[in-house]
């Protein structure tokens, strides 16, 4: 399921120097970048750093006056971090032409972690992806997000406004379109999970003791289960388990105090392209899919077609 809208055009923004990674990694196991990728650190506003896995496009520009693609900005879900867009996405998408940025939220793969017991809430993280938009990219960009990081996305373009030179504009930089893979609805999950444990019981006791008891760490069928593929082999399945395990040194939310804060503000005045993708073989397709008609109908009544 998808729907297109119109764009419009961004004044460029100003191109900021990265940092480069040279300090002790913080995951006990490393991802191996691959051929054509690279680990930088992105100083965000509080002076902690958010990593950052590059692979820009390996198309040679024929034309130098020809209309450059947008960047591709990616925002992870969560017990993830940037590797898991390095996998396969970045690959893909430099070699169709695409600079590609895949984000580690903070308390996530490389970033650094704030103090106290989470990571942050949607508006710290959607302000952490802003800046390193508004600092890092000279075009506007196309923002993609799974899972929480597309709930971080809808809250980022709820807080966009087309007013030029307003305030809001310059904390949230317009893009040039969205994606929002399997995303957590506007809502947030909790109404979607209750009606799946009357409707599923035995797979609502799965995903609880996956996800909220973290059993997804130790069992390797579960975690095929939740997260992959039936016919994955068991190494790739044993690797990202361990990836995963290391990710997410802390929640992503304070899933209470997000609950409370729900749905996602209204989207007023936007023209942002969004894409709504879902998967049919998800674990959890019942609610995957609620999720994405919920949020499909929550952003054509604020004005999409």
């Amino acid at each position: 399921m998808a729907f297109l809208l119109s764009i419009q055009h961004t004044p460029k923004m100003t191109l900021q120097p990265f940092a480069v990674l040279n300090r002790p990694q913080k995951m006990r196991v490393p991802y191996e970048l691959k051929q054509g990728q690279s680990r930088i650190l992105h100083q965000l506003p509080s002076g902690l750093n958010m990593e950052v896995i590059v692979q820009k496009s390996s198309v040679k520009e024929k034309n130098p006056d020809e209309k450059k693609a947008p960047p591709l900005v990616f925002v992870h879900g969560s017990y993830h971090a940037a590797w898991c867009w390095a996998e396969h996405w970045l690959p893909f998408f430099s070699n169709s032409g695409f600079d590609c940025y895949a984000l580690s939220l903070l308390g996530q793969g490389e970033s650094d972690a704030p103090s106290g017991t989470v990571a942050g809430s949607l508006q710290t993280h959607a302000g952490d992806v802003a800046d390193f938009i508004q600092r890092n990219l000279d075009l506007a960009p196309v923002l993609l997000g799974h899972s929480f990081g597309g709930l971080i996305i809808q809250y980022y373009i709820a807080n966009m406004r087309n007013e030029p030179h307003s305030d809001m504009e310059t904390l949230y930089p317009k893009l040039r379109g969205a994606v929002l893979v399997c995303s957590v609805p506007p809502s947030g999950n909790r109404g979607l999970v209750w009606r799946y444990l009357i409707s599923k019981p035995v797979a609502a006791f799965k995903v609880t003791r996956s996800l909220a008891a973290k059993a997804f760490q130790t069992s390797l069928s579960l975690c095929r289960e939740t997260f992959f593929s039936a016919i994955m082999e068991d190494n790739l399945v044993l690797r990202y388990q361990e990836l995963m395990k290391e990710s997410s040194r802390m929640p992503l939310f304070d899933l209470r105090k997000l609950n409370a804060s729900l749905p996602v503000p209204k989207m007023t005045n936007c023209s942002t392209e969004i894409l709504v993708l879902g998967a049919k073989d998800d674990f959890i397709v019942i609610v995957t899919m609620e999720g994405i008609i919920e949020a499909f109908h929550f952003l054509t009544a604020n004005g999409y077609e």
